[in-house]
């Protein structure tokens, strides 16, 4: 459902408000530059990513994680990445009612993210920095983002701040229409890089430690991964750029499964 009239400048800047601070660095414009229109202008962009119907979200996450893989160097089926990467994932492709998809971009930076839609992805450099049940982690901790709707929450809040939802609205349609490359790769980009709150990593941890242990595997694994991307890379980033730090995040589970 997309808002096609104003009804109230004032409603408008509520629900900016309301929707989060965010709001306001869509309008593009420096403090001094701020003016109610741009004000109520961001506050629709939020309205309408937050009422993205399912069919919404699936399509344009549909189109969104095929131009990421479009835009990156995938791994083939057949190489060592994509191979380790489709075993440790093998008891996983439905976990909780969620259909899930794995693949491999060929890249060094240690990180990994997932679409509502289930695919996850996961860069070559993360594979390499971690042990087997330490990328079981990683794995059920972008899972337990998808199942426990924080992704959906990542691309709407993606989508609000990207030109892919100016496009739309402005076709009049209530669903997803065909974006361009740069339009689809600007949400893309916003996707990767959202962040999310210390809540959210939270439950995705719990959830992860919790699906590890009933898969058989060590939960302890989620406190040595952190920890060695701690030692990487210290203790003010963690184990992707965008979530909170990685030994704060090690020693609430340390004290959690007595790791």
């Amino acid at each position: 459902m997309y808002v096609k009239k104003r009804s109230s400048k004032l409603a408008g800047l509520a629900m900016a408000m309301v929707l989060g601070g965010a709001s306001l660095t869509l309008v593009g414009c420096k403090s001094s530059d701020l003016n109610l229109q741009g004000m109520v202008s961001a506050g629709q962009g939020m309205f309408t990513a937050a009422t993205l119907t399912d069919e919404d979200m699936r399509q344009l996450g549909d189109q969104t994680i095929a131009q990421l893989d479009s835009s990156n160097r995938v791994a083939s089926s057949q190489s060592a990445y994509a191979k380790r990467l489709a075993r440790l994932a093998a008891p996983w492709q439905r976990v909780d009612g969620a259909a899930l998809e794995y693949k491999v971009y060929l890249d060094s930076e240690v990180n990994a993210f997932a679409v509502p839609n289930g695919s996850i992805r996961f860069h070559s450099g993360l594979l390499d920095e971690m042990t087997d049940d330490e990328v079981r982690y990683v794995i059920a901790h972008e899972i337990g983002h998808v199942v426990l709707g924080h992704s959906k929450t990542a691309f709407q809040t993606a989508y609000a701040a990207s030109s892919a939802r100016q496009a739309v609205a402005a076709s009049g349609q209530s669903t997803a229409v065909a974006l361009t490359s740069s339009q689809l790769g600007d949400l893309g980009e916003k996707l990767v890089s959202a962040q999310f709150s210390q809540r959210h990593e939270n439950e995705a941890d719990d959830y992860a430690i919790k699906l590890m242990a009933k898969s058989n595997h060590d939960p302890a694994s989620a406190v040595s991964a952190l920890r060695k991307i701690e030692r990487k890379y210290g203790n003010h980033r963690s184990l992707f750029a965008s979530h909170p730090a990685s030994g704060d995040r090690a020693k609430r589970l340390e004290a959690q499964i007595g790791g």
